[in-house]
């Protein structure tokens, strides 16, 4: 379970309560996914991640509605200002952008502002540049049709690094102005831009069919068009053919491929962590965006829906990811998965043109993963190893002649107390294990600032 730490007594006395309040509040309303990964960071990072987060979500609200205002001039200026405008005036509100929550965001934007001037200076720097950065990319593509998606690959990686790409730098920057991690995590521009991008390309893959109907995608035309026969994105949402439905996949498992070449970036970039909170915060979005491109790999309820991985697997991934180890063995799981699903479809004669490329990229990662993966096999061999050890005991004890009075009663305490053990043992075990393999980490209470 992740536990918040945002009742700490440093963060309370910092922070006026009823702004954070509403900060809080606002964030489980429009990010629950980010909302559980933000508050399990430390006191000294937790607020200055949560702003930048709402911010950007405020800036991201703006560039969003497509109705508010008058003209892509006005647009375009509100996007270029929002960081001279919303970080500079107390004051500042937008009514009626957005809707939802994100609209009660912009209109309650002092509150958040309130908390923001309460950071570091070095931190509210950080936020100011990336939002400005970021407001200026948003405002180039304002004027772009994107009914149809982005034109190429550079295009498209060009939005990824706007919209993600930049939040990956700016997160690296507070990590290091706070002191828990080490100054140079800031100067690894190209690492920091793939852990975004390999955020923001499986949540387009998987947001296909959204997308399109919002009439605002973003599939790169250099790559679907080799595969539709219409010329029309949305080919692929009406898979009434075999010929249509073996398009669309085609297309679904090269962008599939071109985001799994991102990850021995990411998994280098977690590598160079050091405090235990921001390694969970970094790496849990990760484990769950490749679950979710193994999922949507050669899946064709993409075009027809959307695809979720399930709340148990969530819960098993979170649970696993607490050091390099369990991320390793995350990652090697599913790279060999994605592997066998393109080596069983090619023996069932399917043809897939990025088959190649897809199946090296598996392997890339699973060189990558495979003396991580190896040693949690052999850890949870030697737990449960141990364990089985412990049962053949324990069931002897509870075999054993009991006392001629009493036996239920003697039967049933050794059984419960069998159990207690092997409780006991799994759990010592295991977190023997799990000590070893996180001698890097170290929690934030142990680490100060440079």
């Amino acid at each position: 379970p992740l536990k918040s730490n945002l009742k700490s007594d440093n963060i309370q006395k910092t922070f006026d309560s009823s702004d954070l309040a509403f900060c809080d509040e606002i964030l489980c309303k429009v990010s629950r996914s980010f909302a559980a990964v933000i508050r399990q960071l430390p006191p000294t990072l937790l607020v200055d991640v949560l702003i930048f987060y709402l911010v950007l979500r405020a800036l991201d609200t703006v560039e969003d509605d497509m109705t508010y205002f008058p003209s892509n001039d006005e647009k375009v200026k509100a996007l270029l200002s929002f960081h001279k405008t919303a970080l500079v005036d107390p004051k500042w509100t937008m009514v009626g952008c957005g809707e939802g929550d994100e609209r009660r965001l912009l209109e309650e934007f002092p509150k958040c502002h309130s908390v923001y001037a309460a950071l570091p200076e070095a931190s509210r720097r950080v936020i100011c540049d990336i939002t400005q950065r970021m407001g200026t990319g948003m405002a180039e593509f304002v004027d772009k049709d994107l009914g149809q998606g982005t034109v190429d690959i550079t295009q498209y990686n060009r939005y990824c690094h706007f919209v993600a790409g930049l939040v990956g730098e700016g997160l690296s920057r507070l990590f290091a102005v706070s002191g828990l991690e080490q100054s140079s995590l800031a100067t690894e521009l190209h690492l920091s831009d793939q852990m975004g991008l390999f955020l923001q390309k499986t949540n387009i893959i998987r947001d296909y069919l959204e997308d399109y109907v919002d009439g605002r995608a973003f599939w790169p035309q250099s790559v679907w068009k080799k595969y539709s026969s219409t010329g029309d994105l949305g080919y692929f949402a009406n898979p009434t053919t075999d010929e249509t439905r073996l398009a669309g996949l085609n297309c679904l498992n090269e962008l599939v491929t071109d985001a799994l070449e991102l990850a021995p970036d990411c998994l280098a970039y977690l590598s160079k962590l050091r405090c235990a909170e921001v390694f969970r915060f970094c790496a849990i979005p990760q484990v769950m965006a490749i679950a979710t491109l193994d999922k949507c790999y050669y899946n064709g309820d993409v075009f027809t829906g959307v695809v979720k991985i399930r709340k148990g697997m969530s819960c098993l991934l979170i649970n696993n990811t607490t050091d390099i180890l369990g991320v390793h063995g995350i990652f090697h799981r599913f790279a060999k998965s994605i592997m066998d699903k393109a080596k069983s479809a090619r023996k069932g004669g399917y043809e897939d043109p990025s088959c190649e490329r897809t199946m090296k990229a598996c392997q890339a990662i699973i060189d990558l993963t495979e003396p991580e993966a190896r040693m949690a096999k052999k850890q949870a061999s030697v737990v449960n190893g141990t364990i089985t050890v412990v049962s053949c005991a324990a069931a002897g004890m509870v075999l054993h002649k009991p006392p001629k009075n009493n036996s239920v009663l003697f039967s049933t305490t050794m059984v419960v107390a069998s159990i207690g053990m092997l409780s006991f043992m799994k759990m010592g075990l295991t977190k023997l294990m799990g000590e070893r393999s996180m001698a890097s980490l170290l929690p934030a209470s142990k680490l100060t600032k440079n």
